[in-house]
């Protein structure tokens, strides 16, 4: 029982944490303009 109630509080907790994360929103800022290397370049 003890573990239940362990797993639930615990899941309670993450649960409180991403409502709180959602409801500030994503951080205000911009992206890089330079794109990112997906490839390895060939060599000579």
């Amino acid at each position: 029982m003890r573990a239940l109630i362990a797993a639930a509080t615990g899941l309670a907790a993450a649960l409180a944490l991403v409502l709180t994360v959602t409801a500030m929103g994503s951080p205000a800022g911009h992206t890089s303009p330079e794109p990112l290397l997906t490839t390895v370049p060939q060599h000579p």
